[in-house]
C-alpha cells in the first residue's frame, strides 16, 4: 500500500517569479479533460472540449455555465483557460499548487475557493484527499480537479433532472452545492472512522496486542491528516458572508450557515476521535502492562517456591561421608514430605496475602 505524504514537495517553485504555472502535486498520468454544463431553468446543454482551440468558443449561452477540468499536469490547458476567462496568474498558480490549505480569495470579478475533497479508497478503506479549486464568476463556475472521479455526480443528476432549486438559481448556488457535496461526504469518512474505532475498542478490552497499538497510531495519523484538510474549512465558510454581494446573494446565506454548522460538527467529531484514540492508547498500554505483570507474578511465585526446595536438594546433594540421613530407610520420603510441606505452606501464605 502506498504511503501517504502529509506534506508535498515544493522545491520546483524555488526561484520562480510569482504567477509561474508549475504543477506541484502527484502526477496521475492523465490528459486534462474538460466538461461543460450550460443551463437555465428550461434548457441544459452538456458537452466536452476536445482541443485547446475550443477555449475560444466557451461562453455562457444560458444562465449558468459550469466548466469542470479533470487533471492538472498539463499546464498549457490551465494557461489557455486562464486567458479565455482573464484569470489572474496568482490564481492559476494556486490551482496548480495542490498543497494549498482550504481558503477563499477575492479577485476582480471572481471568487476563488480551495477545498479538500475526501474519498474512501476501495482497496485499503482509508481516506484519500484531493484538492478542488473553484472559480466563481457572475454566471460562470470553473472547477479544477487533480484527477477523474469526484463526489459531484449527485449535483449533475439534480441539474439534468431539474431536482431542487439548482436550475432556478445562479452560479453562486452551484458553488454552494459543490461545497455542500464535499462537506457531506466528510460524514461518510467519519462513519468509516467510527466503525474502525468501535472495532478497536472491542479489541482493546478483549485481547489487545502490539498490532492493536500500531492500528491506533495509524488511525491517529489519518485523523491528523484529515484535520489538516478540514480545519480551515470553517474559516472559509465564515469568510463567504463577508464577500461581495454581487457574487454571493444574500438568499444563499441560510444555506451557507447550514454548511458551516456541518463543518463545525465534523471538526468537533475529529477532536472527539483524537481524544478517544489517546484514551485507547493509554488503556491498551495499561492492559498490556497488566498482562505482563500477571505473567511476572506467576514466574516470581514459581521461582520463590523453588528457592527452599533447591536449598534442601543442595544440602542432600553434598558428598559427605557422615550424613546420618543418608542411611535412614525413611530418609528419601521424609525429604519429599519436607519439600512438599514447604511448597504447600508457601502457597497457602501467598493465597492468604492475596498475592495471586
Amino acid at each position: 500500500m502506498k504511503k501517504k505524504r502529509l506534506f508535498k514537495k515544493l522545491g520546483k517553485k524555488t526561484g520562480l517569479p510569482p504567477g509561474s504555472l508549475v504543477h506541484i502535486g502527484e502526477n496521475f498520468n492523465q490528459a486534462t479533460k474538460i466538461y461543460l454544463m450550460d443551463y437555465n431553468a428550461e434548457e441544459l446543454e452538456e458537452n466536452s472540449l476536445e482541443s485547446l482551440q475550443d477555449f475560444k468558443k466557451i461562453e455562457a449561452k444560458k444562465e449558468v455555465l459550469w466548466i469542470n477540468l479533470e487533471g492538472l499536469s498539463d499546464t498549457a490547458v490551465i494557461e489557455n483557460i486562464g486567458k479565455a476567462f482573464e484569470l489572474p496568474g496568482l490564481l492559476l498558480e494556486d490551482v496548480l499548487n495542490t498543497n494549498q490549505r482550504p481558503k477563499i480569495e477575492a479577485y476582480e470579478g471572481y471568487l476563488f475557493f480551495v477545498l479538500k475533497m475526501l474519498r474512501l479508497e476501495e482497496e485499503s478503506g482509508q481516506a484519500s484527499v484531493e484538492q478542488v479549486s473553484l472559480v466563481l464568476g457572475k454566471k460562470t463556475l470553473i472547477s479544477f480537479q487533480e484527477k477523474s472521479g469526484d463526489v459531484f455526480e449527485s449535483i449533475r443528476e439534480r441539474i439534468r433532472k431539474k431536482k431542487g432549486k439548482i436550475r432556478q438559481m445562479g452560479a453562486d448556488y452551484l458553488a454552494y452545492a459543490l461545497v455542500d457535496a464535499i462537506v457531506d461526504y466528510y460524514f461518510v469518512i467519519l462513519e468509516s472512522f467510527e466503525e474502525r474505532i468501535e472495532n478497536l475498542e472491542e479489541t482493546i478490552y478483549q485481547n489487545p496486542d502490539q498490532s492493536t497499538i500500531e492500528s491506533i497510531y495509524q488511525l491517529k495519523k489519518e485523523i491528523i491528516f484529515l484535520r489538516k484538510s478540514i480545519w480551515p474549512l470553517r474559516e472559509l465558510l465564515n469568510n463567504l458572508f463577508k464577500e461581495e454581494p454581487d457574487l454571493i446573494s444574500e438568499k444563499l446565506y441560510p444555506y451557507l450557515r447550514d454548511v458551516y454548522d456541518h463543518a463545525q460538527q465534523i471538526v468537533d467529531n475529529l477532536e472527539l476521535y483524537r481524544e478517544m484514540l489517546s484514551s485507547f492508547l493509554e488503556t491498551c498500554n495499561s492492559q498490556l502492562s497488566h498482562r505482563l505483570n500477571e505473567v511476572m507474578k506467576v514466574l516470581t511465585i514459581v521461582a520463590t517456591l523453588f528457592i527452599p526446595l533447591t536449598f534442601i536438594a543442595g544440602i542432600y546433594g553434598m558428598n559427605f561421608k557422615y550424613m546420618p540421613e543418608l542411611t535412614w530407610s525413611l530418609g528419601y520420603p521424609l525429604v519429599w514430605l519436607l519439600m512438599l510441606s514447604l511448597a504447600g505452606g508457601m502457597l497457602w501464605y501467598f493465597k492468604k496475602k492475596n498475592w495471586f
